[in-house]
């Protein structure tokens, strides 16, 4: 069933930097926003904007999750809305980051995701790693996490300490590289449904994580929460990907 659309004008045709905006936990007060050519609300999206005093450029969703008055503010405000039925085929965020790839950005920032539902927890770091592109800067913060998706290269600016996980997607993530963490990866090959990746720490920052192949997800699941990486000192071993 197609969308039925606000008319707008103005959107950038080829925006730097986009911010999608979704429902679920309370937005962080520590995440610092990017300044975006393009802010896009998934549905309760457009509550969270409101609530941080944000302009939203597109809306999308079936808007069941969007108050009268929120959504007459953001049409004043000059906001395209792209209203699905509630029977479509895809999620409200999947629409989102649809629509805010369309214009072929090079960075793409997520805000909210998950809720707390198991199912969206899962779902969300897959539809972010769908729009990953060579040369495009991908993440997301989901609560007190980082997540990032990368086909080629990321930057980790963590903390010395702080624990990051790597997570292959979709399939094996090969030519792994990592520098500046404890446990080193060289030229690694990453399988679906290992375990090597996870629970690695920032031993130099920033860090480099590099693969040739596939899709991963660099997860910095205390982000925002840095008491969470104090933990007892373990003695050094020589295999890479620690495990907790």
């Amino acid at each position: 069933m197609d969308p039925q659309r606000d008319a707008v004008e103005g959107s950038p045709s080829r925006p730097a930097t986009v911010l999608v905006l979704a429902g679920g936990e309370a937005t962080h007060p520590d995440v610092v926003l990017p300044t975006a050519d393009l802010v896009v609300a998934a549905d309760s999206g457009a509550e969270v904007a409101r609530r941080l005093g944000l302009r939203v450029d597109v809306l999308v969703g079936d808007l069941d999750s969007v108050g009268a008055e929120t959504l007459a503010a953001l049409r004043e405000g000059g906001a395209e809305v792209v209203r699905h039925h509630r029977d479509k085929d895809a999620t409200d965020l999947e629409l989102a980051l649809d629509l805010a790839t369309a214009g072929d950005p090079d960075h793409l920032v997520l805000v909210g995701g998950h809720g707390g539902r198991l199912d969206h927890a899962l779902a969300t770091p897959g539809a972010l790693a769908t729009v990953a592109r060579p040369g495009r800067r991908v993440e997301a913060w989901l609560g007190r996490a980082s997540v990032q998706a990368t086909r080629d290269v990321v930057r980790v600016d963590g903390r010395p300490g702080e624990l990051v996980s790597l997570l292959p997607w979709a399939g094996a993530a090969r030519g792994v590289t990592t520098e500046g963490l404890r446990w080193a990866l060289d030229d690694f090959t990453l399988d679906p449904g290992s375990t090597r990746g996870v629970s690695n720490e920032v031993a130099r920052a920033p860090a480099r994580v590099a693969l040739s192949e596939g899709t991963l997800l660099v997860v910095r699941p205390h982000a925002l929460d840095p008491a969470a990486d104090v933990r007892p000192p373990v003695p050094d071993r020589p295999a890479p990907g620690a495990r907790s």
